[in-house]
C-alpha cells in the first residue's frame, strides 16, 4: 500500500500512556507511523521514553514523526520570534532522538505583516534556518553515534510547513508551496481538514483531490506527501474544531478512491488528527481497503465482459450494450410481474324494511333552519369581505 497510517499521539485504547507502549498498540493494529505530539514544550522528563521509542523505531523500521509547538510566532517581533524558536529547537533535539523522519512546524499569525511576498520571504527565511540546524544536530558529534545510531546511518528529519485552517494565520496552500519551493529541506504538511475548511468545503470529490495532489506535484516536483486528515466544523472559511471522520462534510471515501485508482504514484504518511485517533485510522483504513475490493470486482466484471466479447467476435463496448440490453429487459420483466396488491371488498349494511326514515328528515330540518337563518349568514359575510 502506497500509505502509511497512524494516529497523533499515543493511541486512546492504550493502558499505558508512555510512547513506546503506544508504537506496541499501534504496531499491534497494523498501522505503520506514528506522530508524538509536543503541544506546548518538550518536557526534559519524557528524554528516556523519547530515546526507547527511537532505538524501537530503529530496530523495527517503524515510522517515527513529531509535531511541533502548535503556538509560534515566526512574523512577530525579534523577542517572539526567537521564544518561538526556542521551543522549536527543543523539537528539533526530541526529533533526533525519537529517530523522526518529520518534523511538523507552524508559522503562527500575520502579526503586523499583511500576506503577500514580504510575509513568504521572512517565512523562508525563518525555515532555511531550522533546516541548517536539524543538519547541525544530525551531524552533531561522532562520539555519540553510539547512543542514537540512526544518525550515523540515516538523513536529517525533513522540516514539514504545515498549512493552516484560519484565514488569519500565515499557511494557505499556496503560500506553503512557495515557501517549501524556495527552501530546500523542507515538505508541505497537508492538513486536508485546514484546507477543506480554509477553501469553504473544496474537497468533495476524488477529482478534487485529485487536483490538489497534482497542483502539489507541479508546483514542487514531489511524490512524497505527509498529510493530516480529520473530521473538522468550519464556518466561513476557518475551521472550528476537528471532529470524528463520520460527523463531518470531509468525507475520507473519495480520498480512498483517489488513493487506489490513480494514486499508484504516491508515497504518502497520513496520520489521524481526529478526536478518536486509532479508531478514525483504522476507519481510514478500511474505507482504503474497501475502495481496492470495488477496483478488483470491477476489473474482475471488465475482464469476463473481454473474454465473452472475443468469443462472440464483438468489440467489449458491444458485449456491454448487449449486457445494459438484457439487465433493462429483465427490470421490465421483474415490473410487469408484480401483482398489484388486493383491496378489501367494501361490505354494504343492509337496510331494514320498518327502519324509521328519521336520518332522512334531520337534514330537511336543518336546511329549513338554515333558509331562516341565511338573513345573518350574507350580514357575516359582508363583514368579512370588508376585513379582507
Amino acid at each position: 500500500m502506497p500509505v502509511k497510517l497512524g494516529p497523533a499521539g499515543v493511541p486512546l485504547s492504550c493502558k499505558g500512556r508512555t510512547i513506546v507502549e503506544g508504537m506496541d498498540d499501534i504496531i499491534s493494529l497494523g498501522l505503520e507511523t506514528m506522530e508524538v505530539q509536543t503541544v506546548r514544550m518538550v518536557a526534559p522528563q519524557h528524554f528516556e521514553q523519547y530515546w526507547q521509542a527511537g532505538v524501537l523505531a530503529h530496530k523495527t523500521g517503524f515510522e517515527m514523526n513529531i509535531h511541533g509547538p502548535y503556538y509560534s510566532e515566526l512574523l512577530g517581533d525579534r523577542l517572539q520570534r526567537n521564544r518561538s524558536l526556542a521551543k522549536i529547537e527543543a523539537a528539533l533535539q526530541a526529533a533526533k532522538t525519537i529517530n523522526a523522519r518529520h518534523v511538523t512546524l507552524h508559522a503562527g499569525h500575520y502579526g503586523d505583516m499583511s500576506r503577500g511576498q514580504a510575509a513568504n520571504e521572512q517565512v523562508a527565511s525563518v525555515f532555511k534556518g531550522i533546516v541548517q540546524r536539524i543538519h547541525d544536530i544530525w551531524n552533531d558529534d561522532d562520539e555519540i553515534y553510539p547512543v542514537f545510531p540512526w544518525l550515523k546511518e540515516g538523513t536529517p528529519a525533513k522540516i514539514g510547513v504545515e498549512t493552516s485552517g484560519r484565514q488569519e494565520l500565515w499557511g494557505s496552500l499556496e503560500e506553503v508551496l512557495e515557501v517549501v519551493n524556495h527552501v530546500e529541506g523542507t515538505i508541505p504538511v497537508l492538513n486536508l481538514a485546514h484546507i477543506h475548511a480554509r477553501g469553504h468545503g473544496r474537497l468533495r470529490t476524488s477529482e478534487d483531490y485529485g487536483e490538489l495532489f497534482d497542483q502539489v506535484r507541479e508546483t514542487i516536483g514531489t511524490k512524497e506527501f505527509y498529510c493530516h486528515f480529520s473530521g473538522v466544523e468550519h464556518r466561513m472559511g476557518n475551521a472550528m474544531h476537528y471532529t470524528q471522520i463520520k460527523k463531518s462534510d470531509l468525507n475520507f471515501e473519495p480520498l480512498a478512491e483517489f488513493i487506489i485508482e490513480d494514486g499508484a504514484w504516491l508515497d504518502m504518511t497520513l496520520i489521524s488528527d481526529s478526536p478518536l485517533l486509532e479508531h478514525d485510522a483504522m476507519y481510514m483504513v478500511q474505507n482504503i481497503e474497501r475502495a481496492r475490493h470495488r477496483q478488483l470486482e470491477r476489473k474482475a466484471r471488465e475482464d469476463r465482459r473481454k473474454a465473452l466479447a472475443a468469443q462472440a467476435n464483438i468489440t467489449p463496448e458491444e458485449m456491454a450494450a448487449r449486457e445494459a440490453e438484457v439487465a433493462a429487459a429483465r427490470a421490465k420483466d421483474a415490473l410487469a410481474n408484480v401483482q398489484p396488491t388486493p383491496q378489501p371488498e367494501k361490505k354494504e349494511e343492509p337496510v331494514e324494511e320498518n327502519a324509521p326514515e328519521t336520518k332522512e328528515k334531520a337534514p330537511a330540518k336543518k336546511a329549513a333552519k338554515k333558509e331562516e337563518d341565511n338573513t345573518d349568514l350574507f350580514a357575516v359575510e359582508e363583514d368579512d369581505d370588508d376585513l379582507f
